[in-house]
């Protein structure tokens, strides 16, 4: 059996992305590592980051962007894709520049792909969410946020990236550029895992959370409607209020060591009672979606309302 680690990216280290710890946090447990390299910026040392891992695993592809060819976010998807279709191995892990894997869980991955291989009724493996926002010690498990998603996939050409790189859907007869057409494309089956993705894509320095967020509305919206959109947003990101998110009192995955040491703008978020962000609310701190998480919390159990579900679940 053998499994090939795949991801994509631009910018990553200018943006703030743990691409590094990305790729470190699988490697031990993959037989490569495919990574999708998109035409950076001079100033983004993103291709000097990767090679200081120093690991005959990874290869690199170097890939041109084309937003106007793929609109909406699908170059995303067309950018997985094309790290994906470079894979040779039996599963295929998914992660994007911002998701890590705890090392405690590489022994449930490795396990279910073995126990699995043969299995043809399984696409692939659901994963839970761990968002974290903000800092390294406060999460989101708010309604609206995805508790979960599919990262393992079985190698096979009729499987593709979905949307905007978000999840992975069966396409047979795909037309290479149709990312966010649903018919014609079929729920992938999948088994759920006992093991957690760290997202860390809301948490980097507030002013480079607002290139960030500028970088990936371009993507999905176009260059003049997000300048237009930006011109009186300011440049740096208001986390809104800190006090109301759940603590963190679990482990990071080690390979994030680094990152967390260099943590430094504790002062530009707002722990204040009551604080309002100066910007638009974001979902989860609207009204109706407070009420529908409350409900969620205390009544369901967790369990979440009109949840996103992208796949079909096979039970053991």
């Amino acid at each position: 059996m053998t499994i090939s680690g795949f991801t994509m990216a631009k910018n990553a280290d200018k943006l703030y992305y743990p691409i590094k710890e990305v790729i470190l946090s699988v490697l031990p447990v993959v037989d490569e590592f495919i990574v999708a390299l998109g035409n950076c910026d001079a100033d983004d040392n993103t291709l000097k980051l990767i090679n200081s891992i120093n690991s005959d695993k990874i290869k690199i592809i170097d890939t041109v962007w084309n937003i106007d060819k793929y609109p909406n976010g699908m170059e995303n998807a067309h950018q997985t894709d094309i790290a994906k279709e470079a894979c040779k191995g039996d599963w295929l892990l998914y992660l994007q520049a911002d998701e890590v894997i705890h090392e405690k869980y590489l022994n449930t991955i490795v396990e279910n792909c073995r126990k699995y291989l043969d299995n043809a009724n399984v696409d692939g493996f659901l994963f839970k969410y761990k968002h974290f926002f903000g800092d390294y010690n406060h999460y989101i498990d708010f309604h609206g946020w995805y508790p979960n998603e599919i990262r393992i996939i079985r190698n096979n050409d009729e499987i593709h990236s979905f949307q905007s790189a978000q999840s992975f859907r069966r396409i047979p007869d795909f037309d290479g550029c149709s990312y966010r057409k649903k018919e014609g494309s079929y729920k992938l089956k999948v088994v759920p895992i006992d093991a957690y993705i760290y997202h860390y894509g809301w948490v980097r320095p507030p002013h480079l959370m607002q290139k960030k967020s500028k970088a990936l509305d371009t993507i999905h919206k176009g260059v003049s409607k997000v300048e237009q959109i930006y011109s009186s947003r300011s440049d740096v990101y208001d986390y809104g209020a800190m006090s109301k998110l759940p603590i963190f009192n679990g482990t990071h995955p080690k390979v994030m060591s680094e990152m967390i040491n260099k943590f430094y703008w504790n002062d530009y978020l707002h722990f204040e009672k009551n604080y309002k962000p100066k910007r638009q609310l974001m979902k989860h701190e609207k009204l109706k979606y407070r009420l529908l998480t409350f409900i969620e919390k205390k009544v369901l159990r967790s369990k979440q309302l009109f949840a996103y579900s992208n796949w079909k679940i096979l039970r053991p």
